[in-house]
């Protein structure tokens, strides 16, 4: 679980994170959102050390992360956009990130699934973005990490590739991981998301479970029931 304590972060006279507390658990699919300017990457890039909180703490088994880069260890990350260095294979990107860990615990499941084995010699500039995010998220899962942070995860895949993946998710939450997932399209977290925590201007609006979202606005859908949220929740 991971433990977020008065969470500030300021850009100038912009408050990108106003005192933000909650918690994510183990065993969740959480579904990180808002609009743009909401927040939401900036907390996501606090929890991934990407950017450091003026104030408050991220507890983790524990102990405050912030500044904390052994954490790094213990999450995968998938970003909506992969950036890699174009003259090289996917083979070379995987052989180079496996040489850096150096961990000999890998899981491999969804390189496997993907069919990367095929394309080890293919550079990284001859790839569609679909084959890109591929590799991303072979990556992301790769090292068995306790958290995964995917951003946009089914941008560009094909239908084929989004349901591996998210066969593959499902699955990790199963063993008691927690994967927080950022993404615009609500309709494809129906089947994923255990939980919603949605930002606006800064602020942590709520953070409640899909069962408890479902209760409150008589909606099954997420997109109906956070639609009629955000009807009695106008941004100002």
């Amino acid at each position: 679980m991971i433990s977020i304590q008065q969470l500030t972060k300021t850009f100038g006279k912009l408050t990108a994170l106003d005192q933000i507390s909650t918690e994510l658990p183990d065993s969740t699919c959480l579904a990180l959102i808002g609009p743009n300017g909401s927040g939401k990457t900036t907390l996501a890039k606090s929890i991934l050390g990407i950017v450091h909180p003026d104030k408050g703490q991220i507890i983790y088994k524990g102990k405050n992360i912030i500044g904390d880069f052994a954490f790094k260890s213990s999450i995968g990350y998938m970003p909506q956009i992969g950036r890699y260095p174009e003259n090289m294979t996917i083979g070379q990107i995987l052989d180079m990130i496996k040489d850096i860990r150096g961990e000999k615990h890998l899981d491999e499941d969804l390189s496997d699934a993907f069919s990367l084995n095929k394309l080890l010699h293919k550079t990284m500039r001859s790839l569609s973005g679909g084959t890109t995010q591929k590799v991303s998220a072979a990556l992301a899962f790769l090292f068995d990490p306790e958290v995964l942070m995917l951003d946009e995860p089914t941008a560009g895949l094909d239908p084929v590739a989004q349901g591996i993946l998210k066969e593959k998710i499902l699955l990790e939450k199963s063993k008691g991981k927690l994967i927080v997932i950022t993404s615009h399209i609500l309709s494809e977290l129906d089947d994923l998301v255990s939980a919603v925590l949605y930002m606006q201007e800064g602020k942590l609006l709520f953070n409640k479970t899909i069962e408890q979202l479902r209760e409150q606005t008589g909606q099954v859908r997420l997109s109906s029931a956070i639609a009629q949220i955000m009807q009695s929740n106008p941004i100002s």
